[in-house]
């Protein structure tokens, strides 16, 4: 096998259930892949991230690069070695931290010049570095190195950044080296423009990448935008591709990428929250600061497989959250990542058995009722809800 083998085993209108085999074998799409930034998904051992269903973690290279360094980690055996995780790793170029990093880089035609977040050291990244450091890792995946850009932005910014990284895009094929079960993947960049979109997707095809993310999606667009560029893009990518929707993100929105034909994810969301006292449920995100919480004996979802979820009162996790007690980011996260993995498991299972529309409708609806304080009690089946207090957070809402 050379590069990744990826087979689509069912379909959905434009929904798509595969699996992809790489290097360190396979993980089943549309996939969720947990954000590991610095070789850690945080709060989280890889045997608890295994046991939520994850067959693939996202690293990546620009904090890695700082620290430890790719070179000690390559000394060390590589990633998959240094982390303990044998299985698939997609490594981030950078090119997202390079946006947030804007008051500590310039941005010039042969790559990106910046300084250190950690001790303000110089650094320059380009296509063919960002390549290099990412086969040091061991990555899977490697992605191309591209300019993303914070939305909203001038069209011709739009413009410029979109021509800039089918530049870089082409330096970045040029730079990997070919193996068996490893793969580089083109990003689609163009803002919020279709025409841009549109071109930044035929030249990534022109050019010829294994699979085919669609970045610089998530921050700052409204929602329906996001959608808007996603009609336009998949359609013009590879059928026979994988397509990887970056950075995105809420679950919501996670199912709607996946009727348009997005194939794998990832995103912060599920950990961070964990970190901050919020849980995902089947009924919206639950707010475990809020002290209607503190005499709950009812655990998270009673029905869920997860032992975060199932096995500890509210009125525990209420205590562990407001006493930030370690225990309560790990309880959370876990419970979070292990939800986002049953979503994708059902959705798989809705695709193969052609009831995907039913299974978006369902689940779109439970999370409109939301989390229902125990005194009120809940309607039966999916009939409409009572609507949640003031002080509860939704899963469509504000996250830290």
């Amino acid at each position: 096998m050379n590069g990744i083998r990826f087979e689509i085993l069912a379909r959905d209108g434009a929904a798509r259930r595969g699996r992809i085999v790489t290097a360190h074998g396979s993980f089943a799409t549309p996939a969720f892949m947990p954000v590991g930034t610095s070789a850690t998904v945080k709060a989280l051992t890889v045997e608890m991230v295994r046991a939520t269903g994850s067959e693939i973690v996202l690293a990546n290279t620009y904090h890695l690069m700082l620290r430890p360094g790719c070179e000690r980690i390559a000394r060390l055996g590589g990633l998959h070695r240094f982390m303990n995780w044998p299985h698939p790793i997609l490594t981030d170029s950078g090119g997202f931290q390079i946006m947030s990093l804007a008051g500590l880089r310039r941005i010039e035609e042969r790559g990106a010049i910046f300084r250190s977040h950690l001790d303000g050291t110089l650094h320059e990244l380009t296509p063919e570095r960002a390549v290099e450091l990412q086969e040091m890792l061991g990555a899977d995946i490697t992605m191309q190195l591209d300019e993303c850009l914070r939305l909203p932005a001038p069209v011709e910014e739009m413009r410029r950044a979109m021509e800039l990284s089918l530049r870089w895009a082409e330096r970045s094929k040029r730079a990997f080296r070919p193996r068996p079960g490893h793969a580089i993947f083109g990003i689609v960049q163009g803002g919020t423009e279709p025409a841009l979109r549109a071109r930044s997707a035929r030249g990534l095809v022109d050019i010829g990448f294994d699979g085919y993310a669609i970045g610089g999606l998530a921050v700052g667009e409204p929602r329906e935008v996001m959608l808007r560029v996603l009609e336009v893009s998949c359609p013009l990518l590879p059928d026979d591709r994988p397509r990887y929707l970056m950075g995105v993100g809420k679950p919501l929105d996670i199912l709607a990428a996946v009727a348009r034909g997005i194939d794998m994810f990832d995103c912060v969301l599920p950990t961070r929250s964990g970190r901050t006292g919020q849980a995902f449920t089947r009924f919206g995100t639950v707010n475990l600061r809020n002290a209607r919480h503190a005499d709950d004996p009812r655990p998270l979802d009673e029905a869920s497989d997860c032992p975060a979820a199932r096995d500890y009162s509210r009125a525990y996790l209420h205590h562990l959250v407001k006493n930030n007690e370690i225990l309560g980011c790990i309880l959370l996260t876990w419970n979070n990542v292990w939800f986002y993995q049953r979503m994708m498991r059902d959705l798989r299972a809705a695709i193969a058995e052609g009831r995907l529309a039913a299974y978006l409708e369902a689940f779109a609806e439970e999370q409109r009722q939301g989390d229902i304080p125990p005194w009120r009690g809940r309607v039966s089946g999916l009939a409409a809800a009572p609507a949640p207090g003031p002080d509860d957070v939704r899963s469509d809402g504000p996250t830290a």
